[in-house]
């Protein structure tokens, strides 16, 4: 089972939408769940909470190769959006530990959770509110 907040989803679907018809690659960041107000979930428990914007740290990158948007060993999944509509794992998607994948009509029917290997999880979309810091 993959938890997610639905704030986080609702953007990453707005965000998806938006860049139709172009895709989107944003990493995600968790938070555990003994820092998330009403989670109801063992202490433990990653919850996707927080992403970084691709286009922050791009300058650097486009220079000299390096990405500096986003805090190193601070993401534990991606998520990609697939205007062609696939629902897997595309060979050209960048992998983490989770890879959440949406198609349109980009609302939470065609959102979903993969592993590595592409082998779809479970999901749950929390009604809880992430604190106001950087994700643990």
């Amino acid at each position: 089972m993959v938890y997610v907040t639905r704030g986080l989803v609702e953007t990453l679907l707005r965000l998806a939408r938006e860049a139709e018809p172009d895709d989107v690659t944003i990493s995600l960041a968790v938070t555990r769940a003994e820092d998330i107000p009403d989670a109801e979930l063992p202490p433990e428990t990653p919850v996707f909470t927080d992403f970084y914007l691709p286009s922050a740290g791009a300058s650097v990158r486009a220079v000299f190769g390096m990405d500096l948007g986003t805090p190193a060993g601070q993401t534990q999944g991606r998520f990609v959006s697939h205007p062609s509509g696939y629902m897997g794992v595309d060979k050209t998607d960048d992998l983490h530990e989770v890879i959440f994948v949406a198609v349109p009509p980009w609302d939470t029917d065609s959102f979903g959770a993969f592993d590595r290997a592409g082998q779809p999880k479970e999901v749950a979309i929390l009604d809880v509110e992430p604190p106001e810091e950087y994700p643990q």
